[in-house]
């Protein structure tokens, strides 16, 4: 049962998207051109890549899991040093750049490549030779500065050693001056000595400050890490943005999702009936699709135009009636509607006039005492009429049920209009006229008031064989019928179904397809052209 609904829900949205196919194309047409118009009309954005190699220092470089997670911890420092104020501000001071930091931070993307040393740094302008040249002095003012800020930490040491060997490396050479300056005598030859000791002494000193320069540069080299560039960024051809191909694809997809949207919560909030919310929503069969059509004078389309589509499905609507009441006798027939203008008088005659074309004796009975409109359909007079009957001492018809021009067919119409119809329609005199009326004919059909504006059509239907409810779809809401329907079953009444009049088929949504298709072959079967037909039959 479940897969039954949900393949019926399937399919009733296929039916719904085929019948707005129409706004689904415009509307991806509409949205893949803007999107296309806008990516023409935009200005295209380089992207220039540089790739670099993080040169790890030789004492930190090792193979246990301390060295691997400094190694990572090093290249996550890098990738954010990269975009550091120092380096941006030097870059823009050295290509003369027409931006600020922030706008150059926008436009620069640092990517670490995962479980490797390699880090991508990308830039975006609308200049691709000015991309790549900003991704290149990137990498060098960067490579720059790391070496100098790890220069500094040695600077002092450094500094300090060079200054003791410069001042040994003076005393050396004032001492070896002064020794060639000695002659050969006693004095001079004990001079010798004692220079010749403070030579040793100096040299002595002066290895060992270099020893312990060489030393410094040693730690210095063996603990400095930098980057390499691996790979120099180069002016790209084309441009990653805008992507008129995707966003024309893209722009189209949002149209027809758009589209779509509107069309499920147009179709989510729609309150008009149709067959399928008929019977979901009401529990109802649907007895009959009336077609709308218009003729001349009211005149009733079974009668003027027999052979039309829309008088076959009148004929259709009496044979599902009979359907309808197999097992029960259908001597008495109410046809009512939810609320006014739904049609109700008119599938009343137009139904009449079916049944009495088919054999049967029919009355058609007035039972709206407020509007009537059965003398009018008929072209009959409404001197004499259901409310003189009530007046008399006597139920008696006296002639007050006319003949019509279609054989088989009687009409009780309401004559003068009373001042209190709720009260007459339900009185046991009612009924009396009722069984009066019966006895001359094989079914009575009651054209009563709708049914959510007076209590008429509520009086009258506990004491008839059927009511068949008329509905109007774009009209008549569902709400209003499902109220209908609950105070109709309220008050005992046998529901038979209901009739969908005056359905605008050609315009209608998917949901009329198959009757739309039913009314088109009964066209063609018997020469009609529903467009052009005297009923103007809007198939």
């Amino acid at each position: 049962m479940e897969t039954t609904t949900l393949s019926d829900d399937i399919r009733r949205y296929l039916m719904l998207m085929w019948h707005w196919a129409w706004l689904l194309i415009l509307a991806i047409v509409l949205g893949g051109g803007a999107a296309f118009l806008i990516s023409k009309n935009s200005t295209p954005v380089y992207q220039a890549t540089t790739r670099l190699y993080i040169n790890e220092a030789p004492m930190a470089r090792s193979a246990d899991y301390t060295s691997v997670l400094t190694s990572e911890r090093l290249a996550r420092t890098y990738s954010e040093l990269l975009t550091t104020k120092p380096v941006l501000e030097e870059v823009i001071a050295r290509l003369s750049l027409p931006i600020g930091v922030k706008e150059l931070i926008d436009s620069v993307q640092v990517d670490l490549l995962t479980d490797t040393q390699l880090i991508d740094v990308s830039v975006e302008d609308t200049d691709p030779v000015r991309a790549a040249d900003i991704a290149n002095a990137i990498v060098t003012v960067f490579g720059e500065q790391n070496q100098a800020l790890q220069a500094s930490r040695y600077a002092t040491s450094k500094e300090s050693l060079s200054a003791q060997m410069a001042e040994v490396d003076t005393q050396i050479q004032a001492s070896t001056a002064a020794y060639q300056e000695l002659g050969d005598s006693s004095e001079d030859k004990i001079e010798k000595d004692r220079l010749e000791a403070a030579l040793a002494q100096y040299r002595q000193t002066y290895a060992s400050l270099l020893q312990s320069y060489e030393s410094i540069r040693l730690a210095e080299t063996s603990t400095t890490s930098n980057v390499i560039q691996a790979e120099p960024a180069t002016p790209p051809e084309d441009p990653i943005r805008p992507r008129t191909v995707v966003n024309t694809l893209l722009g189209a997809i949002a149209g027809f999702l758009l589209a779509g949207g509107i069309i499920l919560l147009v179709d989510a909030l729609d309150d008009t009936l149709s067959p399928d919310t008929v019977t979901r929503q009401l529990g109802l069969p649907v007895l009959g699709v009336i077609a709308r059509h218009q003729n001349d004078d009211n005149a009733p389309v079974v009668k003027s135009n027999p052979r039309s589509p829309v008088a076959e499905a009148f004929r259709s609507l009496r044979t599902n009636i009979k359907f309808a009441c197999v097992d029960i006798p259908l001597r008495t027939l109410l046809v009512t509607s939810p609320s006014p203008e739904d049609g109700k008088s008119t599938v009343a005659v137009n139904l009449g006039i079916s049944l009495a074309q088919s054999g049967y004796n029919v009355a058609l009975v007035e039972g709206d005492l407020r509007k009537p409109q059965i003398h009018l359909r008929l072209n009959l007079s409404n001197r004499q009429g259901i409310s003189g009957i009530f007046v008399q001492p006597k139920i008696l018809l006296n002639g007050a049920l006319q003949k019509t021009d279609v054989e088989g067919l009687l009409a009780l119409t309401s004559g003068v209009l009373p001042p209190n119809p709720s009260e007459l329609l339900g009185s046991e005199k009612m009924f009396e006229i009722l069984r009066l009326v019966g006895e001359q004919t094989d079914i009575i059909i009651l054209d009563s008031p709708p049914v959510m504006a007076v209590t008429d059509a509520a009086v009258l239907a506990p004491r008839v064989d059927g009511v068949l409810l008329v509905v109007k779809p774009g009209s008549t809401k569902i709400a209003a019928c499902r109220q209908a329907v609950e105070q109709l079953h309220r008050v005992g009444a046998n529901i038979l179904g209901v009739v969908l009049n005056d359905v605008e088929i050609k315009r209608s949504s998917y949901r009329y397809a198959y009757y739309r298709d039913y009314y088109n072959a009964y066209s063609k079967y018997y020469g009609h052209d529903l467009e052009s037909s005297p009923a103007e039959e809007k198939v």
